[in-house]
């Protein structure tokens, strides 16, 4: 070994972090959770002796595995934690665009229009048990073999084939309903246009008769305890809720789920609202109030 070779090892794990948040987030649908499960992930890579480090020949591979297992225990306590959530919880949403570089420090500084962070696919991944979850996305998303995979989840290669494919089957009954990107946009549109107008019937007609609107305020700002469903029902809480924010500005936003709305107030991103599109229809509103979910918005 010469000498800065473990100079050189230290900037190559550390160099991981953003290859282990992104993978981090699609298993746990937050920043916040991700980063903690990285946080972890690096503490038990620093638990090793120098001599166990050394003997690791593909550090990623190591530590995408470390960071499957904490992801794979946080998983199977969400739930538990989840039922004492105020309200509905719903993943965190993420830019469609790239950050600037001149914020290197943010973990999802390359995150595009990616299907695999959209809030569809996320709420979709939170009905799969932990195990689940964790092989579609080791597998799936990020291409790990499964003798690897079986080493995360402590199951045979076979079992864990078999659960990714259970995953997949959920994953693309989801996609296959959903309008493509330009179907969606348009959608999204004629909601904007009846919204902006105050014009009811016409919001009403681009609602799904029993679409779902959910609202994630954590307890932390104002937002609808239950879901609230039926296409009249959105649309009173949602005229409601304009005239209950007067000050507040809706404009279109991408996202990696197609054209949806930032809420804006006083220069900042207050809620991002995502829809779900399909038959030519709103079926899911989706909006994040809660400021602890936003804050790669601002």
């Amino acid at each position: 070994m010469t000498l800065d070779e473990p100079d050189a090892l230290q900037a190559e794990v550390l160099g991981e972090r953003r290859h282990l948040v992104s993978l981090a987030f699609r298993m746990l649908g937050t920043v916040a959770e991700a980063e903690d499960a990285v946080q972890e992930t690096y503490i038990r890579w620093y638990r090793l002796s120098q001599e166990e480090r050394d003997a690791i020949e593909v550090p990623r591979a190591w530590l995408t595995r470390a960071a499957g297992r904490v992801c794979l225990s946080v998983l199977s306590s969400a739930r538990r934690r989840r039922e004492r959530y105020v309200g509905p919880w719903l993943p965190e949403p993420v830019p469609a665009y790239a950050f600037p570089s001149s914020a290197p420090e943010d973990p999802l500084e390359h995150v595009t229009l990616d299907d695999s962070v959209s809030t569809a696919l996320l709420v979709v991944l939170e009905s799969m048990t932990p195990a689940e979850r964790v092989a579609f996305v080791l597998h799936d998303v990020f291409a790990m073999p499964f003798a690897e995979i079986a080493e995360v989840v402590g199951r045979t290669p076979a079992a864990c084939r078999q659960l990714a494919t259970s995953a997949r089957r959920r994953v693309q009954h989801s996609r296959a309903r959903r309008a493509s990107r330009a179907e969606h946009d348009k959608i999204v549109r004629a909601f904007a246009s009846a919204a902006r107008t105050g014009d009811v019937a016409g919001l009403v007609a681009v609602l799904d008769p029993e679409a779902v609107l959910r609202s994630d305020g954590g307890g932390v700002v104002s937002a609808a305890l239950n879901p609230v469903s039926g296409a009249d029902k959105i649309v009173r809480f949602l005229f409601g809720a304009l005239r209950k924010n007067p000050r507040a500005t809706v404009l279109e936003q991408e996202t990696p789920d197609g054209l949806g709305f930032a809420l804006w107030d006083e220069g900042r991103i207050i809620g991002v609202v995502t829809l779900e599109v399909a038959a030519d229809l709103v079926t899911d509103v989706r909006m994040v109030m809660n400021p602890d979910k936003l804050t790669l918005w601002n």
